[in-house]
């Protein structure tokens, strides 16, 4: 080796940082070629020259082994700081948090998604997912999710994995981080990178990636660079439905220098592209309305948490409840109830039917255990903030009693839980609650005591992100705060004034509420048919002025909920009408404003929202919204229609009379909410109008068989079929399809679900 080059070798080498004692265990191989520095050699180079190979080579491999010994030390600093952070359960009271290997529960992941536009609400999704498996489906652990299938020949560097909310996502990625950081997977990486959406979204200054990495993880200084083709990184994005960043794929220019400074959206979309750090490899969880915003071409990878399946909900139970005896008895309570049960697939779900049952039976409360989803989060509400006042030594003659500030505070939290439900926001910020009028010292104060309900995080990060444990919490103090609204204000958040608020919505936000729900023209048709609404209410007598006016936010908030385009706000919905009920309102007496309405008043309401839905069921034509209508109205508790169906289905005289469109749609509920598969499914058998048909025809998402011959469907029912078709871990093997006028319209819809990945079909005809 020449003295030049002897030379250009030794100064390409950075100056060595303070040598750490731990032996250096990462690889020196790398298929890259050495990055020689083209920088001008000094003058003074006599010292340089006087080296001899040996001596060159000796230098350089120490340097080296310096530096992976550097970056050693920063992996085991950064892996102590993930482990303090991840290795309890987020959820916690008062400092008693659980640790995460105590709780954890392995969630059903899988292969693939739910593809295309899906109309229900995401806890409606999951229904589809209670039932038993027909097809053994691919189960990826989340350890594994980097890994190729079976078959797989391509390395997957991007993965993308969706799953509604509550479901199990952020778990995963914990579990992920946590076993890394412990040394029990993944050792061959050498850096994970936890960078939630939430939080990306607070960086306004432009960043180099490893200024970004830095600010986050200031171990991280210690090393000038990862870009050297042998660190093994992971990026992991929690939350893409959370992310208020443009993500302009199309228009940001390009970036690929980790060191070179520019906003977070640009390094974002470059890290997702490839052309930064292109060696990274990419992890990304988003609920499935959200998971579109990444271009399909950037993703190697699709995975779906499906969260609990049956065992493993028994085992979340055991291992919650430390008394297997009341742990079984909680099981037993949750298959009692259909609706219930299926709601478990989601974690949150398991933990909130815990807390709130696991109190109820040991203190033999058995008569009121919880049967309806209302019934279980007006429990859950009571007993935490009760339990906070315990930890607080509340020293109020009744205990059971809410305080005044424990009201003021729920009913900030239920307006900002409406208010923020209205934008489609599910984190929010210091700027949020400010608008809403809460204060953020009194709201870190209240995160602190209650988070069972509210959650300010912070963790790693100096910016604090607030949002409600769940999203279905957020819903059901929504609920609350309309209801109130209502009883103590004689205020109707649905009025025509409120709606013109939502259009502004429309206009002038990315992720409103309403821009995804309501179509703009749609909005001004509420306005005009309300205000001739207004004037008949004001016919009525001033006697029945509090019912007229709880049944007209009913009518108003069903008539908003199906106009919905993708069902945000049946959840909501429910939650409300079934607030409505004297029974919930007494549990939250405390909290809801006492009118002084008789049993007879408070009867006669429900009874006209309970006709105004059937009514509703009788109109509608989507299967997703009359499919919750029935939902409203068991938590109403008014289950004759569904309940006649039943009494007709187990006595087999259901062919005996003429089935009314209504009667259809109660029957497909009965069906889509039973746990079995239908082996077949013969439309034809039952007595009905064409209507009715058309009705009954969603049942074909749990059938194997689906003998639809001659039942006069048109390109109308296309619609519905390409959606079947599209249910992922679809049943459905054998379509007759024969005899029907579907008309070319039809068949094209037909091809698209017939094409789909998630198809099963093997025989059509």
């Amino acid at each position: 080796m020449d003295n030049i080059s002897r030379r250009k070798m030794f100064l390409s080498v950075q100056k060595p940082r303070a040598e750490s004692p731990t032996t250096s265990l990462l690889s020196m191989k790398s298929d890259q070629p050495p990055a020689f520095s083209q920088e001008p050699l000094p003058d003074d180079n006599t010292e340089v020259e006087s080296l001899d190979s040996e001596d060159v080579i000796k230098i350089t491999h120490n340097l080296l082994d310096r530096r992976s010994q550097t970056l050693l030390t920063v992996q085991q600093d950064v892996k102590a700081k993930l482990k303090h952070k991840y290795q309890h359960i987020g959820i916690g009271h008062h400092g008693n948090q659980s640790l995460f290997k105590d709780i954890y529960t392995e969630l059903y992941i899988t292969e693939g998604g739910s593809g295309g536009l899906n109309n229900e609400h995401e806890v409606r999704q999951i229904e589809m997912a209670s039932k038993k498996l027909t097809t053994q489906e691919t189960q990826i652990k989340c350890n594994d999710i980097f890994k190729p299938l079976p078959g797989q020949d391509k390395p997957i560097r991007t993965v993308l994995t969706k799953g509604i909310a509550g479901i199990g996502k952020t778990v995963s990625v914990q579990k992920v981080i946590l076993d890394w950081a412990e040394g029990k997977a993944n050792q061959d990486i050498h850096f994970m990178f936890p960078l939630p959406f939430c939080d990306l979204n607070l960086k306004k200054d432009q960043y180099s990636l490893m200024q970004l990495l830095s600010h986050y993880l200031s171990e991280l200084k210690e090393i000038d660079s990862i870009e050297d083709g042998e660190t093994k990184t992971v990026f992991i994005f929690d939350g893409l439905d959370e992310c208020r960043l443009p993500l302009d794929f199309k228009n940001n220019e390009k970036c690929c220098d980790v060191t070179e400074p520019t906003s977070v959206d640009v390094l974002l979309t470059n890290l997702i592209k490839g052309n930064l750090l292109p060696s990274a490899l990419l992890w990304i969880t988003s609920r499935p309305a959200a998971a579109n915003q990444i271009p399909p071409e950037c993703v190697d990878q699709v995975t779906e948490v499906r969260g609990f399946n049956d065992p493993q909900k028994e085992e979340y139970f055991r291992k919650k409840i430390t008394d297997q005896n009341l742990a079984n008895e909680i099981i037993k309570h949750m298959k009692t109830s259909r609706s219930l049960h299926i709601m478990c697939h989601m974690p949150v779900f398991c933990w909130i039917s815990a807390t709130v049952l696991e109190m109820m039976l040991k203190e033999a409360e058995n008569d009121a255990v919880p049967k309806t989803l209302t019934q279980m989060y007006s429990h859950f509400m009571i007993q935490i903030i009760l339990k906070n006042r315990k930890y607080n030594k509340a020293t109020e003659t009744n205990p059971k009693e809410l305080s005044q500030s424990d009201k003021e505070m729920i009913l900030k939290l239920a307006k900002l839980a409406f208010q923020q439900l209205q934008k489609g926001n599910l984190i929010f910020y210091e700027e949020d609650l400010r608008e809403c009028g809460l204060d953020v010292t009194e709201a870190s104060e209240y995160s602190a005591l209650c988070t069972e309900i509210f959650k300010e995080e912070s963790g790693l990060y100096q910016d604090k992100v607030y949002s409600f444990v769940h999203l279905s919490i957020q819903e059901f103090l929504a609920a609350v705060h309309a209801l109130e609204s209502c009883l103590g204000k004689k205020e109707n958040v649905f009025s025509p004034k409120a709606v013109t608020k939502g259009q502004d919505y429309y206009e002038n936000s990315r992720f409103k509420f309403w821009s995804c729900k309501l179509k703009p023209d749609k909005l001004t048709s509420i306005d005009d048919n309300d205000s001739d609404d207004c004037d008949e209410d004001k016919k009525d007598d001033n006697d029945e002025e509090e019912s007229i006016q709880l049944f007209d936010l009913h009518r108003r908030a069903v008539d908003q909920a199906l106009k919905s385009e993708i069902g945000d706000l049946d959840l909501f919905l429910c939650f409300l009408l079934g607030l409505s009920l004297a029974s919930n309102q007494n549990l939250l007496r405390g909290l809801l404003t006492q009118t002084g309405c008789t049993t007879q008043t408070n009867e006669e309401t429900v009874e006209r929202t309970v006709k105004y839905l059937t009514d509703n069921i009788k109109r509608e034509s989507s299967t997703e919204r009359i499919i919750n209508l029935f939902h409203c109205l068991n938590e109403l508790d008014a289950n004759s229609l569904v309940g006649d169906m039943q009494t007709s289905l187990r006595s087999g005289t259901l062919s005996e009379t003429e089935l009314e469109p209504d009667q259809c749609s109660a029957l497909a509920f009965l069906l889509l909410m039973s746990e079995e598969v239908l082996e077949e499914f013969d439309l034809k058998t039952y007595n009905t109008s064409e209507k009715g048909y058309q009705r009954l025809l969603s049942v074909v998402r749990t059938c194997k068989r689906a003998l639809l011959e001659s039942c006069k469907l048109t390109y109308k029912s296309c619609e519905t079929l390409t959606s079947a078709l599209q249910t992922p871990n679809s049943p459905l093997r054998e379509l007759d399809l024969s005899y029907n006028d579907l008309g070319d319209r039809g068949v094209e819809l037909l091809c698209v679900g017939l094409t789909s990945p998630l198809c099963n079909i093997q025989t059509l005809v």
